[in-house]
């Protein structure tokens, strides 16, 4: 488990050195060297941020497995759900303000929010479950689960709804006729739970954090029972809006679909999506015998999570890449005037570098705060 966690350790502190010029480069010259613009206005910020949004609800849910419910094999991971909640939510919120810019506005949303609009019932929201979450982490550290539960309940419904708000942040445009699904509010719950999972097979898996072996290996193969059936609704999912798509011949959603199935994002969709995504950890989960060893189930857990990433491009990109105007390309064309969307070096760097501050943060916590090191039991 050292090994492992001195690795991530060197990873974490490497991608901080590479996200170093990114996060000069848009401190200094604003947004000056990304690539999205005005036609492509959300890039691969706006889909990291999705991303670890539903990182940190998803974890906050695995959490409450421990915390709400009082399920005996949960029993003390859910200190570390909770962290890991704690660490990527202000990852998520770091990407969208570089994305936005202007984070000197923010007191406005908070002194004169418009709540009619799902970008501020967001705000509010997140920041609710950012301070649930912190104080849900206090109260265990004191080890009072009497008020724990129902800080943790409210918190449970807040997840969900901010799931199914970011869901419905994308579905409501109807401008754009591939982001335009009623299915993605109800879609976002499934996924960030997935991505939850997903988290603790790499928390257990990796660092072990439950105690003795045999405990351990049966928690495995129950995250790895409920990451199979997560990833089998993913794959549900993925053929319902594609199919139905390309059945419907609604020619801007079908050329969206024909760009990550057969174009340009096509090896992204069926190599990282599908392939490393989804069927190799399926492989993993269901394959019989020894070899689900817990640093191959955590293996299976990273593997997920980058499908996870790469289905929320897949989202974002193709939406953006076809022109709401027959002929707007060449009409107006220019810096940031481009339908052509790939991110910019500026842009991979401070992903990278956000990345690296997440994983270095649970890390150091997981490491300095007596609460995770000394795997105290929460009372009754």
């Amino acid at each position: 488990m050292l090994t492992i966690k001195r690795a991530l350790y060197v990873l974490a502190i490497v991608a901080l050195v590479l996200g170093a010029y990114g996060f000069w480069s848009r401190l200094a010259f604003g947004e000056r060297d990304v690539n999205y613009g005005s036609y492509v206005n959300w890039g691969l910020w706006v889909a990291m941020y999705l991303f670890f949004a539903g990182l940190a609800a998803g974890s906050f849910m695995l959490a409450t497995l421990d915390y709400v419910f009082g399920i005996p094999l949960f029993r003390g991971t859910g200190r570390y759900a909770l962290w890991a909640s704690l660490v990527t939510l202000p990852a998520a919120l770091l990407l969208i303000g570089l994305d936005l810019g202007h984070l000197e506005r923010i007191w406005k949303v908070y002194l004169q929010p418009n709540f009619s609009s799902l970008l501020a019932q967001l705000v509010w929201s997140y920041s609710a479950l950012f301070l649930t979450a912190f104080a849900s982490l206090v109260l265990a550290m004191r080890g009072s689960r009497r008020l724990l539960r129902p800080v943790m309940s409210f918190g449970l419904v807040l997840a969900v709804f901010v799931s199914g708000g970011v869901g419905a942040l994308l579905g409501v445009n109807a401008g754009r006729v591939s982001l335009h699904n009623a299915m993605l509010p109800a879609q976002f719950p499934v996924l960030n739970l997935a991505s939850g999972v997903a988290v603790m097979l790499v928390i257990v898996g990796f660092f072990g954090v439950v105690g003795d072996s045999d405990r351990r290996a049966r928690l495995l193969r129950v995250l790895g029972a409920a990451m199979a059936v997560l990833l089998l609704t993913k794959s549900y999912f993925l053929w319902v809006d594609y199919s139905q798509v390309l059945y419907s011949r609604v020619p801007d959603a079908v050329a969206t679909a024909e760009l990550v199935l057969f174009g340009q994002y096509a090896w992204a969709f069926w190599i990282l999506q599908i392939g490393l995504g989804i069927v190799v950890p399926m492989a993993v989960i269901l394959w019989p015998g020894r070899a689900r060893t817990p640093i191959v189930m955590g293996m299976a857990g990273v593997l997920v999570l980058v499908g996870l990433a790469v289905g929320r491009t897949a989202i974002i990109f193709p939406a953006l890449a076809i022109p709401e105007l027959d002929g707007l390309a060449e009409a107006f064309t220019g810096p940031h005037l481009n339908y052509d969307y790939t991110p910019s070096l500026m842009e991979w760097s401070v992903t990278i570098g956000v990345v690296g501050l997440a994983t270095l943060a649970y890390l150091v916590g997981s490491d300095r705060l007596p609460f995770l090191k000394n795997s105290p039991e929460v009372a009754s």
